[in-house]
């Protein structure tokens, strides 16, 4: 089984300041039903949030969504969304010390932290806004309170759109990277999953074995943190798209199509371009 995986905002999602091809959400939704490869989305957004981005932008239903960061995981079929509680049981398992009411009672009182609305927390789930210019004061505060008594991992992100930085109190055992080796081990996709990303929150799926694309809008820490990570490990694979490929210019969906191809996930490159045409 192939599987593409994706984030959604900025990556497969036009909603950021760079121009978005207009053929190529249709192209995305016709390769991917017509290759057969497994669409995953690996995404912060929850259940409602992923039905609106399909509803606005166009783009199709999943196989499989990784939501909530990685810590939900649900099967789309026949129109229909159901729970893996496979995956709920195994991160109880693998993180036994979780504590979601700890963990906010800790980490209350630690100013320019301000939590999330309730929608956005789950049961492996404690979301915050960080004030992005004091985050490493912020940061090193959560750890000090926190860290290693909740079997947990804190990841950091920006949010370009709006300015806002965020953070992600999630079990060690329930992150995109995880959710996504989860996937990958029940269909048996072995090396022929590629995922893609564009933010400081995808750099572990982008850093774990899989095969890694930067779409081309892909902010500067992540840029960063990955060739980091790719200097001290050359087993890393990453692919950072660049545009003409099939005239599309790299942006959002047009580079995920790029990274797919590129590592042979989309191989009718003549169905392609009928498409495209």
């Amino acid at each position: 089984m192939k599987i593409l995986a994706t984030d959604l905002d900025r990556t497969l999602l036009p909603n950021g300041t760079w121009p978005l091809d207009d053929n190529a959400i249709p192209l995305f939704n016709e390769w991917t039903a017509k290759q057969g490869v497994l669409v995953v989305y690996v995404t912060g957004r929850n259940l409602a949030l992923t039905e609106q981005a399909i509803e606005q932008y166009g783009v199709r239903h999943p196989d499989i969504l990784c939501g909530d960061v990685g810590t939900t995981i649900r099967h789309f079929d026949n129109g229909k969304w159901s729970m893996d509680r496979g995956w709920i049981d195994h991160v109880h398992a693998m993180s036994p010390r979780w504590d979601n009411p700890a963990i906010g009672e800790a980490l209350t009182g630690v100013e320019g932290l301000r939590e999330q609305a309730a929608e956005h927390q789950n049961e492996f789930k404690q979301s915050y806004f960080v004030d992005h210019d004091n985050r490493e004061t912020i940061l090193a505060a959560a750890e000090a309170r926190i860290g290693g008594r909740f079997d947990e991992v804190l990841i950091y992100s920006f949010d370009s759109a709006n300015g806002n930085g965020l953070l992600d109190v999630l079990p060690a055992s329930a992150t995109k990277q995880t959710s996504l080796e989860y996937v990958a081990r029940k269909y048996q996709a072995g090396d022929e999953v590629v995922f893609c990303g564009d933010s400081g929150n995808d750099v572990f799926p982008l850093t774990a074995g899989f095969l890694g694309v930067m779409v081309r809008n892909a902010d500067e820490q992540l840029v960063a943190q990955v060739t980091e990570a790719k200097r001290g490990n050359d087993a890393i694979r990453i692919y950072h798209a660049q545009g003409g490929f099939r005239g599309l210019n790299g942006y959002y969906v047009s580079g995920v199509l790029e990274g797919a191809y590129h590592y042979g996930l989309l191989d009718d490159s003549a169905e392609l371009g009928a498409a495209g045409s």
